[in-house]
């Protein structure tokens, strides 16, 4: 009984055990908070009054990644004792020759942060991209999914948005209609309420 009392206390202190329990916790919190501010990035960029923000997932995405990289950095640190600036570091200097095989991806990245931030586009937008016109779905980090009057979703690269001429049409719930009135001049207000009744008619 005593030798499986000693070997029960051996386990418990056993650094191995130690390192695993902080890192099931620490992955654990981390995947709290990612979900918890996931969910709140949600509910602010969708039901926003104001609409200071638009509603892209872009946000979300960004904010769910730089807590996963928090997460992972402080586990490494607190569990296997890596020093986390240094390894920063290296991946700087590695990042120089990273960055040029993933070009069109931060081309993308950064394409869809700014029309998302200086509000070019957001969802519910009818633009005209090129050939592609539709109602914008999502901006997510690489590319822009719209919508087309086919009932087809379109993707588009957020860099193509950047270097291609985009046009914003009015909303697809909106028609024109072009009235001629042929009058003489006289009582051009009354002609004009006669025309704005018999529209509402």
């Amino acid at each position: 009984m005593d030798q499986l009392l000693r070997n029960i206390d051996n386990l418990v202190r056993a650094d191995w055990l130690n390192t695993a329990l902080s890192v099931v916790v620490i992955l654990v919190l981390t995947a709290l908070v990612a979900r918890f501010i996931t969910h709140f990035l949600r509910r602010v960029l969708n039901f926003n009054e104001e609409k200071d923000l638009p509603s892209s997932s872009i946000f979300v995405n960004i904010a769910r990644g730089a807590v996963w990289v928090l997460g992972i950095c402080i586990m490494l640190d607190t569990s296997f004792n890596v020093n986390v600036s240094a390894v920063i570091a290296a991946l700087g200097v590695g990042g120089i020759a990273i960055s040029l095989g993933f070009q069109d991806t931060i081309s993308n990245l950064i394409g869809g942060l700014q029309v998302s931030l200086l509000r070019i586009i957001k969802p519910g937008d009818n633009i005209e991209v090129g050939s592609s016109r539709g109602v914008v779905k999502d901006v997510t980090w690489r590319h822009t999914t719209i919508k087309n009057s086919d009932g087809e979703e379109v993707i588009i690269p957020n860099s193509i948005i950047n270097k291609t001429a985009l046009t914003h049409l009015p909303p697809t719930n909106q028609a024109s209609v072009p009235v001629v009135v042929v009058t003489d001049g006289a009582e051009l207000d009354e002609r004009a309420h006669m025309i704005e009744r018999a529209a509402r008619a």
